[in-house]
């Protein structure tokens, strides 16, 4: 019953301290400023790092401070989820299977000071409710069991996020468990030449990277994280009524009418503060926002969802959307020159669709291309003779000129793949030999 108020108070103080808290309305456009970094334009938030970028090609919309690696806290939990969502796609894990709790596991499952669904030692839960546990309540015992699952040993499936980490791009990782907490506070699932005090830490960067990873791979997630409430064993003794912690979800204290957030994880540690990393989808336009260090005065206290609206709404007040759909021909890549082929150039065309945002102070004009042959195409950065229609030759690396935040992965670019839109036939013997006595002179 305690609990229950508990969940009331904080939902009734939250909702009074967003309306009075002066949340910029989407709206009204919000007034560009200059950054801390000299790369960026951006709104001021409050919070140690952050970054914004595109779903689905990773374009930087907002940084500051970026590439600062300090504790994640819970947000660890979508690089677990993502590995036990790998194993469920390779069959090595599945749904309705059934894991046994350990008892160190266990212990930590049944620890109250921390967000938990309670875990018996020797009990067995499926995967699917430990999955929704994990991301919906950001219960820690319930991920470590998940980890264990899949690696054979918290400390193996550790090993496995270090090394999955690498693939996803994200550099100066510090990984200790895969739940977020401190080293100390997982007991026996720690390590005992670490200190207490030690936890994850990675960039917003990289922490974007991971959720673009995951919503590419695995779009299906957000069917779980966009879940407002749901019950833990329910009608047993251990029944847990889990409430999202992410109060952004419409009809939450912090939802915003105008904003379509659908996910992901929240974050909360004394060395962390208040972490989010949030993805709304406005008209088919999805955006991935990330938060570190956020203000963590209370329980109660929504700085985090704050910040992110305020730059979810700068990302939507002041970029356009401009999309290119395949078969287009872009600036800068739409024809190769041709080695030993009929004709002395091919027309190209992107072969997927490629959406790319433009702040308002830009023109679509801007965007162009430049093409990068594959190896087995290329004579010297001309287009070998013969391809056939509609090969894909190599990728147009896309940019914006006036852009200073480029993609994730500290590129200026996004590669799309590139197509020849006719067959490149090769000239006969003759007039190869002529053109070879022509070069002489």
């Amino acid at each position: 019953m305690m609990k229950r108020i508990r969940q009331l108070v904080i939902g009734l103080v939250t909702a009074v301290t967003l309306v009075t808290g002066g949340i910029s309305s989407l709206s009204a456009p919000v007034t560009a400023q200059a950054a801390t970094s000299s790369n960026s334009t951006t709104v001021n938030l409050k919070v140690k790092a952050g970054i914004a970028v595109d779903a689905k090609t990773g374009q930087i919309l907002y940084d500051k401070n970026a590439d600062q690696a300090l504790p994640v806290a819970s947000m660890t939990k979508l690089l677990s989820i993502y590995m036990v969502l790998d194993a469920i796609k390779s069959g090595k894990l599945k749904w309705d299977q059934k894991i046994t709790i350990s008892k160190d596991i266990a212990k930590v499952a049944q620890n109250t000071n921390l967000s938990n669904v309670p875990l018996r030692a020797g009990h067995k839960y499926t995967v699917k409710a430990l999955y929704q546990a994990s991301l919906i309540y950001s219960a820690n015992g319930a991920v470590e069991a998940l980890g264990s699952a899949v690696a054979g040993s918290p400390h193996a499936f550790v090993t496995q996020m270090k090394a999955q980490a690498k693939k996803l791009g994200m550099t100066d990782v510090k990984i200790y468990n895969a739940c977020g907490l401190t080293n100390k506070q997982v007991g026996k699932l720690g390590y005992s030449n670490v200190k207490g005090s030690a936890e994850n830490e990675w960039s917003a960067a990289d922490q974007a990277k991971l959720a673009v990873a995951l919503l590419n791979k695995y779009p299906e997630v957000l069917q779980t994280t966009s879940v407002k409430k749901m019950w833990f064993e329910k009608g047993t003794n251990d029944a847990t009524k889990m409430d999202n912690w992410n109060w952004m979800l419409k009809g939450l204290s912090a939802s915003y009418a105008k904003l379509h957030v659908d996910g992901l994880k929240t974050g909360t540690s004394d060395a962390a503060g208040a972490n989010f990393t949030g993805t709304a989808n406005n008209d088919g336009n999805r955006i991935v926002t990330v938060v570190l260090h956020a203000a963590h005065k209370s329980e109660t206290d929504a700085s985090r969802f704050q910040q992110t609206q305020k730059m979810m709404s700068y990302v939507y007040n002041n970029f356009k959307t401009v999309s290119y759909k395949a078969g287009t021909q872009i600036k800068g890549a739409k024809t190769v020159t041709t080695h030993d082929a009929k004709a002395k150039t091919a027309k190209t065309a992107l072969a997927k669709d490629i959406k790319l945002w433009i702040r308002d102070d830009q023109v679509a004009s801007n965007v162009s291309a430049k093409t990068q042959l594959k190896a087995k195409y290329s004579n010297k950065g001309d287009l070998e003779a013969p391809v056939t229609k509609n090969a894909t030759i190599g990728t147009a690396n896309i940019s914006l000129k006036g852009d200073q935040l480029g993609f994730l992965g500290n590129t200026k670019t996004t590669k799309v793949p590139l197509k020849v839109t006719q067959s490149v036939e090769k000239a006969n013997v003759f007039v190869r030999m002529w053109r070879s006595i022509v070069a002489l002179f």
